[in-house]
C-alpha cells in the first residue's frame, strides 16, 4: 500500500476579534463584611481573636494576643479563694463593652451588677501607668519629632494633624480600633449593653440539667443576628453549692463539654467560652478533670500563696513599688492548632505570678527575692534602686 503526499493546506478558521474589541464585562465588587467590634486577626496566623479583658492574659495565650474565636479556656483554682472569679468578670465586662452577647450560666442577675467599671482603653491605661512610674527619657530634642518605633519612614514623615482633624477622625478611629479595655474593680460597670446579658439559671427539669442548659444556649445563639460574637461564662462549674450532685458524674459532664466544643467550633457561629472549676473539690489527679482539660483548648491553673506574713514578705516583687504577687499561675495548655501551624506553646512551663490588687488583676513573670545572706541586694530591692554601671563586675 502506497502513501501519496497531498498538498492540502490547513484551514485558518474564522477570524477572531481582537481582545480589545471584546465587550468589557462588569466586575462584581466583593463586599467585605464590616469589621466586628472587639475582634481582630491574630498576629500569629490571622485567626479571628477577641480579648479576655485582661491584657496580661491576652499576651499569655499562645501569641494570639487574645482568645481565638471558637476556643474555650478552662481556669482551675486551688484553695477557697476566688481569684478566677475576677478573670471571669473581666471577660464578661469586655464582652459588654464591645456590644457582644454574654451568656452567664448558674449565676443570678446580681452577678452582672458586680462587673468592674470601665476606665478606658488598655493602651491609654498603660501609658498613664508608665508616666507615673518614671520620668520620660529624652535622648535628643530632635528625635522627638520622629515616629514611633516600628512605624517606618511614612510614620516619621507624616505631617502633624490639626486639632480639627483629631477631633473628627481620631475619636471615631479610637473607638473602632479599641480591642481591649481597662477596668477598675473598685467601680461598677454602667453600660447600655449590660441589660443584654443572658442568665441561664440552674433549674431542675424533666431532662438532665446540663442537657437543658445546652439546649437553652443553642436557642439563644440561633435567635441572635448573624455575625454576633457570643461569650459563654461558666463560674464555679460543678460546685455543689450551685449544681446537684448527679451533675458531676462523667456521663453528664463529658457530653456537655463535647457539645459546647462542637457549638463553639461551628462555622455559622462566633463563640468563645471561659470556665472555672475549684480544684479543692475536683483535683487534677482525677480522671474527670483530666478529660475536662483534654476537651478544653486552653488550661491555666491559679495556685494562691498561703495567707501569712512570711509568704508575702518572701514573694517575688521586683521592687518595693510593686505589689507582691498573691500566687503562681501555671499554663498547662494553650489554644494552639498544630495542624494549622498557628500559635506557640513557649509559655507552658514558665514561671508566672498573678497579683489581684484593689483595682486590677495582673499577670507578670515571677522572680525570686534576693538571698538572705546578700544584704546589698536586699537593700537595693527594698529601696528600688538599681546598681550603677561601674559597680557591676563581669
Amino acid at each position: 500500500m502506497s502513501f501519496r503526499k497531498r498538498s492540502v493546506g490547513l484551514s485558518t478558521g474564522t477570524d477572531r476579534p481582537p481582545a480589545s474589541n471584546l465587550p468589557a464585562q462588569p466586575q462584581r465588587a466583593v463586599q467585605q463584611p464590616p469589621p466586628t467590634p472587639g475582634v481582630r486577626p491574630s498576629p500569629d496566623d490571622g485567626r479571628p481573636t477577641t480579648s479576655t479583658g485582661s491584657p496580661s492574659l491576652d499576651n499569655l495565650l499562645a501569641g494570639h494576643g487574645g482568645l481565638p474565636i471558637g476556643k474555650t479556656l478552662l481556669v482551675e483554682e486551688n484553695g477557697t479563694t476566688d481569684f478566677a472569679g475576677a478573670l471571669l468578670r473581666y471577660y464578661a465586662a469586655e464582652g459588654v463593652v464591645q456590644d457582644q452577647k454574654v451568656h452567664v450560666i448558674g449565676m443570678p442577675e446580681q452577678w452582672g451588677r458586680t462587673l468592674p467599671g470601665l476606665i478606658g482603653t488598655a493602651e491609654a491605661a498603660d501609658q498613664k501607668s508608665d508616666k507615673r512610674k518614671g520620668e520620660r527619657m529624652k535622648i535628643a530634642w530632635r528625635y522627638e519629632r520622629l515616629g514611633e518605633f516600628g512605624a517606618g519612614v511614612a510614620g516619621a514623615r507624616a505631617p502633624a494633624a490639626t486639632s480639627g482633624d483629631q477631633s473628627s477622625s481620631d475619636g471615631s478611629l479610637d473607638k473602632q480600633a479599641a480591642f481591649c479595655h481597662a477596668f477598675d474593680l473598685t467601680k461598677r460597670l454602667t453600660h447600655p449593653s449590660i441589660g443584654n446579658i443572658t442568665y441561664v439559671p440552674i433549674v431542675p427539669t424533666n431532662e438532665p440539667l446540663l442537657v437543658s442548659i445546652q439546649k437553652r444556649l443553642q436557642v439563644n445563639i440561633a435567635s441572635s443576628p448573624p455575625h454576633t460574637v457570643h461569650r459563654i461564662v461558666i463560674p464555679s462549674f460543678l460546685n455543689p453549692t450551685l449544681y446537684p450532685p448527679e451533675v458531676s458524674e462523667p456521663e453528664n459532664v463529658l457530653p456537655f463539654l463535647h457539645s459546647l466544643r462542637a457549638l463553639a467550633s461551628s462555622s455559622t457561629s462566633r463563640i468563645t467560652a471561659m470556665i472555672t472549676i475549684p480544684l479543692s473539690l475536683f483535683p487534677r489527679s482525677s480522671g474527670l478533670v483530666r478529660w475536662m482539660e483534654i476537651l478544653s483548648d486552653g488550661v491555666i491553673e491559679l495556685c494562691p500563696f498561703p495567707h501569712s506574713s512570711d509568704a508575702l514578705s518572701t514573694s517575688g516583687a521586683a521592687t518595693s513599688h510593686e505589689e507582691p504577687p498573691q500566687g503562681m499561675l501555671k499554663t498547662h495548655r494553650l489554644p494552639v492548632l498544630h495542624e494549622r501551624g498557628g500559635g506557640s506553646d513557649q509559655n507552658i512551663g514558665q514561671d508566672w505570678a498573678f497579683t489581684l490588687s484593689r483595682k486590677k488583676f495582673e499577670i507578670k513573670p515571677f522572680s525570686l527575692p534576693p538571698a538572705e545572706g546578700d544584704k546589698e541586694a536586699q537593700d537595693q530591692a527594698s529601696s528600688g534602686k538599681m546598681p550603677k554601671k561601674e559597680d557591676l563586675e563581669f
